[in-house]
C-alpha cells in the first residue's frame, strides 16, 4: 500500500526528523509523566531509541507476562523494548514500522536490549509494512497491540482497525494514545506534509472515531486519559484555525458479548488479587477505578472487560447475564469517587 500519504509521511519520519528536536510541535512528544512502575524499564533502553522516539502517550497496560504484544508505527523501538521487559522472557512483541530509516535503528539495538534484559534469546521481532495490512500477522494471534500517535498518520483508519480486531485474539484489547479534534478537519490538512508529520493533519475527530470502533465491532470504546494539546507554533496555529486538539488513550476490547450500550444485570466485580503493576487500585478507565477487595456494582460491559480478559485473574465476578434490569447508570465507581475526594481535599489543604 504505497500511498502519497505513505510517502510524504515516510520521507519526514526518516529524513527531515533526526530527532524530537525537529519536531514544529510537543504534539508527538508526550508532556505526561510515566508511572512509577515504568522508570526503572524506561532507563534500561538505548538513547539511540529514545532520541528519536515520538509519541503522545503511555498506552502501557498491565498483566502482560507471557503475552503477545504488537506495536503499530513502532519506530526506533522504544515501546517495543519496553514491552519486551514487561512481558518477560516467555512473552513476544512484535513491532511494524513502514520507515526503513526508523527500523534500522531498532534492529540495531536488538541484541544490545537482549543483554541489557538479561534475555538469552531475543523476544522482539520487527517487520517493515503498513498498518493497514498486517499481512505477517496471523488471525486471533495477539493478546494486545499497541499503538502511540500512529493512527493519525493512517489514510484509512478503518482498514486498520479492521486489522486490528482481525489479529486479536477473543478478550484482545486493543491500546493506543493519539490526537484526536473537537471536528472534522477538512481534507486539505491530510495533504499538508508538516500538519501530517506534527500529528494534526490527521487527527480524527472524536465522534467519527467512535463510530468507526463500534463499527468495527469494538463496542464500547473507554477513554481511559485526555490532555489537551497546546499549539504554540503560530505557523501552526494558522494552518489549523480553530480547531482544538487532544492526545487521548483509548481502550477497545475485542468481546463478542459487549451490549451496544451499559446495561444492568446486577452483577458485581471485585478487584481479588494484585497486580504489582499498579498495587491496590487498578484504573479501567477514566472513570472506573476499582480498588483491592471492595466490591463494586458495574454494568455488563465493564465486567466483561475485567473477567473475560486477561484481567480475569486478578477479579472476581458475583451474578450472571441471565436477568436484565434495564440501562445501567455508568458513572464513577465507589473507589473513583473516593480517589477523587481525596485529590480534590490534599490539594485545598495548606502546606505543613
Amino acid at each position: 500500500m504505497n500511498t502519497h500519504t505513505h510517502i510524504s509521511i515516510s520521507d519526514y519520519y526518516g529524513s527531515i526528523l533526526e530527532s524530537t528536536q525537529d519536531l514544529k510541535t510537543s504534539v508527538c512528544c508526550t508532556a505526561e509523566s510515566p508511572p512509577n512502575w515504568l522508570r526503572e524499564p524506561l532507563e534500561k533502553i538505548h538513547t539511540d531509541v529514545t532520541e528519536r522516539f515520538y509519541g503522545c502517550g503511555f498506552p502501557i497496560a498491565e498483566a502482560v507476562r507471557g503475552k503477545t504484544v504488537l506495536d503499530l508505527g513502532c519506530g526506533t523501538g522504544r515501546d517495543v523494548y519496553l514491552f519486551s521487559q514487561l512481558v518477560g522472557e516467555e512473552g513476544f512483541v512484535h513491532g511494524i514500522d513502514m520507515t526503513r530509516e526508523q527500523l534500522k535503528v531498532a534492529q540495531s539495538t536488538r541484541d544490545w536490549h537482549m543483554q541489557q534484559f538479561g534475555y538469552k534469546k531475543p523476544n522482539v521481532a520487527f517487520h517493515q509494512g503498513y498498518i493497514e495490512e498486517l499481512s505477517e500477522v496471523k488471525d486471533e494471534s495477539v493478546d494486545l497491540v499497541i499503538s502511540n500517535c500512529v493512527l493519525n498518520l493512517s489514510p484509512r483508519k478503518d482498514l486498520v482497525l479492521k486489522e486490528v480486531f482481525r489479529a486479536l485474539k477473543p478478550g484482545g484489547e486493543f491500546l493506543f494514545s493519539d490526537i484526536f479534534s473537537d471536528r472534522r478537519l477538512p481534507p486539505w490538512m491530510m495533504e499538508d506534509q508538516v500538519l501530517l508529520g506534527e500529528c494534526l493533519g490527521g487527527a480524527l475527530y472524536v465522534g467519527d472515531f467512535l463510530s468507526l470502533a463500534r463499527n468495527t465491532r469494538f463496542l464500547d470504546p473507554r477513554k481511559l486519559t485526555s490532555t489537551s494539546v497546546d499549539i504554540t507554533s503560530h505557523e501552526i496555529r494558522a494552518k489549523v484555525g480553530a480547531a482544538r486538539f487532544a492526545s487521548v488513550t483509548w481502550r477497545l476490547f475485542k468481546l463478542e458479548a459487549l451490549d451496544d450500550r451499559c446495561e444492568d444485570y446486577g452483577q458485581i466485580v471485585t478487584y481479588t488479587s494484585l497486580m504489582p503493576e499498579v498495587g491496590s487500585q487498578f484504573r479501567l478507565d477514566d472513570h472506573h477505578i476499582f480498588e483491592l477487595g471492595r466490591p463494586e456494582r458495574v454494568c455488563g460491559n465493564t465486567a466483561a472487560m475485567l473477567v473475560d480478559t486477561r484481567y480475569g485473574a486478578h477479579f472476581t465476578l458475583v451474578g450472571d447475564k441471565s436477568i436484565h434490569y434495564g440501562e445501567f447508570p455508568c458513572g464513577d465507581t465507589i473507589a473513583q469517587q473516593s480517589s477523587s475526594t481525596t485529590t480534590s481535599t490534599s490539594a485545598t489543604e495548606p502546606c505543613c
